[in-house]
């Protein structure tokens, strides 16, 4: 469906929201690189750094550079909380009329975001990286992260893009309405194509990381995958529906051909074949006692998410905040 876009002007401030953890090795080279970027760009910025619990040097580099530069804002979460709820933190604390998402790795080049801006003022209120090729990373990573995709896409929401992360641009209308979805167990990627405003991509090639290790390894992958289906799409329970069904079906054709031996050997007197049927019982056994715990696991995952979600607790929990326009808001 096309959207109407109503032209705008640049945003009178800029947001640039970077989670960090354990990104000591990586923090020398993005302040050059972003404040080189930035001193071309001719907006006001404010860049709000997420302190995600790292358990390195992080949070130190983090404040001495707050004290040298008031356009830099730091949060320090209590523990680490994880990436989704790290840019729900930023997003909470951003003033701006537009927001970015972005990683510190530099994997994803912040000058992309003229590219962003430019669709911004077009009228876009979501402006995603798509990736059209992965620079330094392994031919199973590229591969897991194809499947990954494009399974998401099925069960998260038909209008997820693929390849695509969480860099993006962000407008304000939308960030209000991304920060009224409080659940615990969260999916930016899912929620921005869910929420519906208008959204485009821009397209880039993805940069080796520059230093230190990925935060997001297969294990990682995995648990996302996880959390977004069953966050996101009632398919896991059709499954073991459908997987419920596919054993029944089994066992009736079992039980088909279990009487038609026995009309042969009554009714025909044909002799049995020796067969003591040791096979055919375990087989039916692991197929229907498989079937019945994958779909409690599946039915499990389902039941703790909104265990999880009506104990009512706080997405996250600010140990402190640094810089002036963070300190003014609320601490959750």
């Amino acid at each position: 469906m096309e959207k109407y876009l109503e032209k705008r002007s640049n945003p009178k401030l800029l947001s640039i929201i970077i989670p960090c953890y354990n990104e000591e090795k990586v923090l020398p080279f993005l302040k050059d690189r972003l404040m080189q970027f930035l001193r071309t760009l001719g907006l006001k910025v404010e860049i709000i750094f997420v302190n995600d619990g790292s358990r390195d040097n992080t949070i130190f580099q983090l404040v001495e550079w707050a004290n040298s530069d008031p356009s830099i804002q730091v949060l320090s979460l209590s523990r680490n909380f994880g990436h989704q709820i790290a840019v729900t933190a930023g997003m909470d604390y951003a003033s701006g009329d537009a927001i970015v998402i972005m990683d510190a790795d530099l994997q994803d080049p912040p000058e992309i975001i003229i590219e962003m801006l430019a669709k911004y003022r077009e009228g876009y209120d979501v402006v995603y990286g798509q990736r059209l090729t992965r620079t330094g990373e392994t031919l199973f990573k590229k591969w897991t992260a194809w499947i990954f995709y494009r399974i998401m896409k099925i069960l998260v929401h038909k209008d997820l893009p693929l390849d695509t992360g969480d860099f993006r641009l962000i407008s304000r209308r939308c960030v209000n309405a991304l920060n009224g979805l409080r659940e615990n167990h969260r999916f930016l990627r899912g929620m921005n194509a869910w929420i519906g405003f208008p959204q485009t991509p821009v397209f880039y090639n993805r940069d080796p990381r520059i230093a230190g290790e990925t935060k997001y390894p297969l294990k990682k992958m995995l648990s996302l995958a996880v959390n977004a289906a069953v966050s996101f799409s009632p398919i896991p329970l059709r499954f073991s529906l459908a997987l419920g069904f596919f054993i029944a079906f089994i066992g009736f054709l079992v039980g088909i051909y279990a009487l038609f031996r026995a009309f042969q050997h009554f009714i025909l007197q044909t002799p049995i074949v020796y067969n003591p049927g040791w096979a055919t019982i375990v087989t039916l056994i692991c197929l229907i006692g498989g079937s019945i715990l994958i779909s409690i696991g599946i039915l499990g995952e389902y039941v703790a998410r909104i265990f999880e979600e009506t104990k009512g607790r706080p997405l996250y929990i600010v140990e402190f905040a640094k810089g002036k326009n963070v300190q003014r808001k609320k601490v959750r």
